[in-house]
């Protein structure tokens, strides 16, 4: 047998939503469950930080054809904004940059008229703790340097957002928002606002496009689901057509 002959895996077309665990990238998951069953083939739609839990779309074979499909739908999170103190990175993953006090007196109804300033067509500059690339070198790359550069501000649409849970110094929010949304600068920018800083400290993937997180399996429940069990979980490698705000 040649040296030189290519491995390949088990060739299996489909999506397979799965409950992305906290502390792993999304490129772990693609690789344990290619790994875990032996696939030549496996992707994703659309990335969620390691801080970050919930729906991870995988797209096994000719499913990775549905990527930009899945990956212009609109998303849905559950979050936990803590106010206060803002990161280096939005997020609780994150080095502390400045503290502020938080108004003693700060009430729900302030944040809400706050956050109505959100929703709708908004523009967004991304943060340098990202995978953008700047010159072909990630943006994260330079922020580790401690270099800062310049983003341009992209436009996107928040959907709605609704407070969950009101106890300052947290609060609990739910977002519905368009593809290249992050949260994390979302609440950045609602601390920035609320004029006392603020950071995300606890972030959730419920839905993405026609896909909900209740139908996701667990990463620890793959680990001892037999190859026939797993296909059963597959969903066609193609998805309809998006309907407008999808």
């Amino acid at each position: 047998m040649s040296r030189n002959r290519k491995r390949t895996g088990l060739a299996l077309d489909g999506i397979l939503l799965v409950d992305k665990p906290q502390e792993w990238t999304s490129h772990d998951v693609v690789n344990f469950v290619k790994g875990r069953y032996r696939l030549a083939k496996v992707g994703h739609g659309g990335t969620l930080d390691p801080m970050a839990t919930g729906l991870l779309v995988l797209l096994l074979g000719k499913g990775t054809k549905a990527s930009q499909s899945v990956m212009e739908g609109a998303k849905v999170y559950e979050g936990t904004l803590t106010l206060g103190v803002t990161t280096d990175s939005q997020d609780a993953d994150g080095a502390p940059v400045e503290t502020r006090p938080v108004p003693a007196d700060l009430t729900r109804e302030t944040v809400e008229n706050v956050l109505q300033k959100f929703i709708g067509d908004i523009e967004q500059i991304p943060p340098m703790v990202s995978a953008l690339k700047k010159d072909g070198v990630p943006l994260y790359k330079l922020a580790r340097k401690g270099e800062t550069v310049e983003r341009e501000a992209r436009s996107l649409t928040i959907h709605s957002l609704e407070i969950t849970d009101f106890d300052p110094p947290r609060i609990g929010l739910r977002t519905r928002c368009s593809k290249g949304t992050y949260v994390r600068t979302l609440a950045h920018d609602i601390g920035a606002e609320l004029g006392c800083g603020a950071h995300l400290s606890a972030l959730r993937r419920t839905a993405s496009g026609p896909f909900d997180v209740e139908s996701a399996v667990t990463v620890d429940a793959l680990r001892d689901m037999p190859l026939e069990e797993m296909q059963a979980l597959l969903l066609p490698p193609t998805l309809p057509p998006l309907q407008p705000g999808a």
